[in-house]
């Protein structure tokens, strides 16, 4: 080994606690003598440009969701029981603790006819909201060192279903009111910018994830023709935003979302953090690895040492190759979790010395 991996818990190695991270709150775990700042090797695994280590997101990114920067109404995830809230485009919510989120309020329909929309959906007033004080507040929380990444959802074609009471209304929308949909997606888009650029004005942002789903885990939810009339533009505007502004995006899309990939290459998306469970990662990263990267979780099943070790060199293997992929790890014993940190890190590196002729 190229890199020698340091023993678990040796007082000799720069560690830092983790809050919550891989299921272990509280592990210590081993912090690398990076040879250039994270924030340049993440940039590198996006551009492909002869990254030295695959990236771990569990460890080297400050991470923030929306609402956390806005102060826009939310479920509270920290509770056990269902409950309600009104989100701030006015939409009614429940959150269900079976399933760990919310779902729209059985019986809303905030608008059943998506030509009214200009009547009926108030575009949130950015100035309204404590969105400086919130981003100032979460920034003094975060390493200076690390990527910053910032969640942006939901986005456009799910807040459609939001504002239509669900799936089959919106789908219907799409299908007999494709004008009157696109211009509520290019507004929804527009206020997406906005709320870009008031981020940037208070973090130092590196990374955005936009949010919008659009699929099962069968098939999308829309057909190829829907996504060049109605949703590939105003989605396209949004990443171009992002992108002026130097910062990678990552587009975050449930569901077997296949079909829409040369889609989401054309909109210049850096990576995609897409379900496994529904997508042949593997095939995409032999098909398209060189246009487009993914989010790659190491998950293994079989928590053994060596198991989770297998399964990180094998993550490595399969879709470290060019860049294009940043990846965690979920290991639950503190031991393996400090081991399994060091060798993403390391045999990454010894990777990408050897592919590069280092």
């Amino acid at each position: 080994m190229k890199y020698p991996r340091p023993p678990y818990k040796d007082p000799g190695v720069r560690t830092f606690k983790s809050r919550g991270m891989m299921g272990m709150p509280g592990t210590e775990l081993p912090v690398p003598d990076y040879p250039i700042s994270m924030k340049e090797n993440f940039r590198r695994l996006a551009k492909r440009d002869n990254p030295l280590w695959i990236t771990n997101s569990a460890t080297e990114m400050n991470f923030a969701m929306h609402f956390m920067l806005t102060g826009a109404p939310e479920a509270d995830f920290s509770r056990k029981d269902r409950h309600e809230f009104t989100d701030w485009f006015g939409v009614q919510w429940i959150f269900i603790p079976e399933v760990g989120g919310p779902m729209l309020k059985p019986g809303t329909c905030f608008m059943d006819d998506v030509t009214q929309w200009e009547k009926k959906v108030k575009l949130p007033n950015l100035d309204e909201w404590p969105i400086r004080e919130k981003c100032a507040a979460w920034l003094k929380t975060c390493d200076p060192e690390k990527i910053t990444q910032v969640n942006v959802g939901p986005g456009g074609t799910e807040r459609l279903v939001a504002l239509m009471g669900g799936y089959t209304n919106a789908m219907l929308a799409m299908a007999l009111e494709p004008e009157a949909v696109k211009d509520l997606l290019m507004a929804l888009a527009d206020f997406e910018c906005r709320l870009i650029d008031r981020f940037c004005e208070c973090l130092p942002i590196d990374f955005i994830t936009y949010h919008d789903d659009w699929g099962t885990e069968r098939d999308t939810f829309f057909s190829e023709a829907m996504m060049e009339d109605m949703v590939f533009e105003p989605t396209r505007k949004i990443f171009d935003h992002i992108h002026s502004k130097g910062i990678i995006v990552e587009h975050h899309c449930c569901g077997h979302i296949e079909r829409f990939l040369p889609y989401h290459i054309a909109a210049g998306v850096d990576f995609l953090q897409i379900q496994d469970r529904a997508n042949d990662f593997a095939a995409y990263k032999r098909q398209y690895g060189d246009k487009i990267g993914i989010e790659v979780p190491v998950r293994p099943e079989v928590q053994d040492h060596d198991s989770v070790i297998r399964a990180v060199r094998d993550m490595v293997d399969t879709f470290g190759k060019g860049g294009g992929v940043f990846s965690s790890v979920s290991a639950r014993d503190p031991e393996t979790a400090w081991d399994a940190v060091a060798e993403l890190y390391c045999y990454s590196r010894e990777k990408y010395d050897e592919e590069q002729g280092r």
